[in-house]
């Protein structure tokens, strides 16, 4: 993140002596990206963060790909997934590259053991649910719309309402996640043109602190392999932490959109970039005002990109046959763009009331089969005029 934020008791300056009331001292963490060149947290725990009790292999995580097909549109209708598991045992990954694995997730239960991703940063949109997602700098409430933003070495379970349906789109970066460098001035502080602002960012605010001993499960995914860590003392033992480092949660319902005279390109949609990847989120706005403005998108070829939009609510203008969790994918090297009917028949309209999150990717991405349980195998055809 880029301002400072804090939580519970800190010492006035880093790096120095913090006694417990026994007078032993507190045990000092930095957790930092890019080396020690990138924004940055200090935590203070009761404990050493390192005292490791037993360590084993929990499993591999190989993403079976789907053997090559034609280039072609798809549409996967997500909707029809079994919900299970926890919120990462849940997981179904669609697609990916090097760069970044595209899940859904439907939880029905808590999870038993905190995770954490070595490999960068995730985001977890909530399509659908509420509770809580725990983390060793408090705990975030999070609630439908909300993009949680979980940055690598935050260790984190999410602790899902009883009885609420639970349904999530979960992107893993091979990188770092970030709000738009053009957002920002050159304080990090954001510009009054960017369509959301600090105010907007929802750190956790409820730190509790443990010190119960027992076993503790901690999970870490690094590559294709989850290890398991035990720990003899509960891993959320802090209490205090500063920095501009954190997790935070962003409601899409807090993007304002930018709009104009004539279509505006997605860019104007952007919500997040990362290496390989930009994430952006389509909310409900007022269409294009110039008198002979057509409010739906052109016909375009995504020459260095794969598309990836992901519907949540609403009416899309440019689409016919999608439906809530419905998931299309139109890959560079071919054109895509409205529907038949759509193109003509956004005119006049003045607004629209869809909610979605797309996500441009600048490598190809390759499906799974697990997405080919979900795909629409008529979506190709599904501009030919009848």
């Amino acid at each position: 993140m880029t301002y400072y934020y804090y939580l519970g008791n800190i010492p006035h300056k880093r790096h120095t002596q913090f006694r417990q009331l026994d007078g032993s001292l507190y045990h000092e963490e930095s957790i930092g990206l890019r080396g020690f060149s990138g924004v940055q947290s200090l935590l203070y725990h009761l404990h050493p963060p390192t005292q490791i009790q037993k360590i084993w292999i929990e499993g591999n995580v190989e993403i079976p790909y789907e053997d090559q097909s034609p280039l072609h549109h798809r549409h996967l209708r997500t909707a029809t997934m079994t919900a299970k598991g926890d919120a990462v045992e849940s997981r179904i990954p669609l697609m990916a590259n090097s760069d970044i694995c595209i899940s859904v997730a439907c939880p029905t239960r808590p999870m038993q053991y905190w995770y954490r991703f070595a490999c960068g940063d995730e985001v977890i949109f909530i399509h659908d649910g509420s509770g809580i997602l725990e983390t060793q700098f408090g705990n975030l409430f999070y609630r439908p719309g909300d993009y949680l933003v979980i940055p690598t070495g935050v260790l984190w379970r999410i602790l899902p309402d009883a009885a609420v349906e639970q349904r999530m789109l979960v992107v893993e970066a091979y990188g770092h996640i970030e709000s738009p460098a053009r957002y920002l001035n050159r304080y990090g502080q954001f510009l009054e043109h960017s369509p959301y602002c600090e105010r907007d960012i929802r750190p956790p605010n409820q730190l509790i602190v443990h010190d119960e001993e027992g076993e503790f499960e901690v999970r870490v995914k690094a590559g294709n392999q989850i290890t398991s860590y035990l720990y003899h003392h509960h891993p959320l033992d802090v209490v205090g932490w500063d920095g501009h480092l954190w997790p935070f949660a962003f409601n899409i319902e807090d993007f304002e959109p930018i709009t104009g005279r004539v279509h505006q390109p997605p860019p104007v949609h952007q919500t997040f970039e990362a290496p390989g990847f930009v994430l952006c989120s389509f909310v409900p706005r007022l269409f294009d005002y110039h008198p002979l403005a057509i409010p739906a998108p052109y016909n375009h070829s995504n020459v260095d990109s794969d598309e990836v939009i992901y519907y949540a609510e609403g009416k899309f203008m440019s689409r016919k046959g999608i439906e809530r969790a419905s998931i299309t994918v139109h890959p560079r090297g071919i054109p895509h763009g409205p529907h038949p009917g759509m193109y003509e028949g956004s005119i006049g309209k003045e607004r629209t009331d869809e909610l979605a999150v797309m996500i441009d990717t600048f490598r190809p991405l390759k499906l799974t089969q697990h997405a080919l349980k979900f795909e629409d195998k008529d979506y190709s055809y599904s501009w030919v005029s009848h």
